[in-house]
């Protein structure tokens, strides 16, 4: 796999960024989590992307893991996000990686393929939730992501269990998500400054309108979640990424009975996808 490395970034507001580097010399790869969860949440701790010989850049963003906390809730949204990869990508000279990121870090990625398309090698986007209108996403930026960041600051971990509205999730989903959320909590050093991300990050937009992303030329593979599983980052929305983007590509788990994990739950066959996402990108 190659010797592990961490170091920290410092962003251009002063927040340390600990980012951590692995692999071979291959081509760079970039791992971006989602909110409320750390670099280890994106590829689930599989290291296929690193055994192809792939540089594999992964970090926390501000405020999350082992990265330091920002001065408070209007310091978390998508353009101090997309500086923040922006810097990492400078400090480590890297002039153009593939950007694989989870909800969250799939709308930096994208935040930053649009302001800097030549950094880019390609895309590959996990559940993505966000869409300009609204439609479909989770929480809507306001009542629903306050509550959390809320529940977190009064009760820790356990308060933001007890906020968390489970009533869209399957019994067959339900305890795994549960355990999922609180290893992903217990992960950060800095829970208030978790919460200030769940109040800044949600009320912030990574581009205006859903046109946009046609300017994008990068090759594009975008990953989905069927509804069943995952409804916080509903299918339709990975769908419509598809259809705005030219030439994009979607990867979807096949459709139930039986239910199946949602390949962005499987770190291995996720890395399978970006592998071969990586080869067209050579390729062409």
């Amino acid at each position: 796999m190659g010797e592990l490395e961490r170091l920290q970034v410092e962003s251009s507001d002063g927040v340390l960024l600990d980012v951590e580097l692995s692999g071979g010399d291959g081509s760079p790869l970039v791992l971006l989590h989602g909110l409320t969860a750390t670099r280890r949440y994106v590829v689930m701790g599989s290291t296929a992307l690193q055994d192809a010989g792939h540089r594999v850049i992964a970090y926390d963003a501000r405020g999350h893991g082992r990265s330091g906390a920002a001065a408070g809730p209007d310091e978390y949204g998508y353009k101090r996000l997309r500086d923040d990869l922006l810097a990492v990508l400078d400090r480590l000279q890297v002039e153009r990686a593939l950007l694989a990121g989870a909800s969250m870090g799939a709308h930096t990625a994208l935040a930053l393929a649009l302001s800097h398309p030549e950094r880019v090698s390609a895309l590959g986007l996990i559940t993505p939730a966000y869409t300009p209108d609204g439609a479909g996403g989770g929480p809507d930026g306001g009542d629903g992501w306050r509550a959390l960041a809320e529940g977190l600051r009064a009760g820790g971990i356990e308060g933001f269990v007890a906020a968390y509205d489970f009533s869209a999730i399957p019994d067959t989903w339900r305890a795994t998500v549960e355990r999922v959320i609180r290893q992903r909590l217990g992960q950060h050093l800095h829970l208030e400054a978790v919460a200030d991300a769940l109040e800044g990050v949600p009320r912030t937009r990574p581009f205006e309108r859903m046109e946009e992303l046609a300017a994008l030329r990068a090759p594009v593979l975008v990953v989905a979640s069927r509804d069943e599983a995952d409804p916080g980052h509903p299918l339709a929305v990975g769908e419509r990424y598809r259809e705005a983007i030219p030439g994009a590509g979607l990867l979807v788990e096949p459709a139930p009975p039986p239910l199946r994990s949602p390949i962005a739950w499987q770190g291995g066959r996720l890395s399978e996808a970006l592998i071969e996402l990586a080869a067209r990108t050579a390729g062409a």
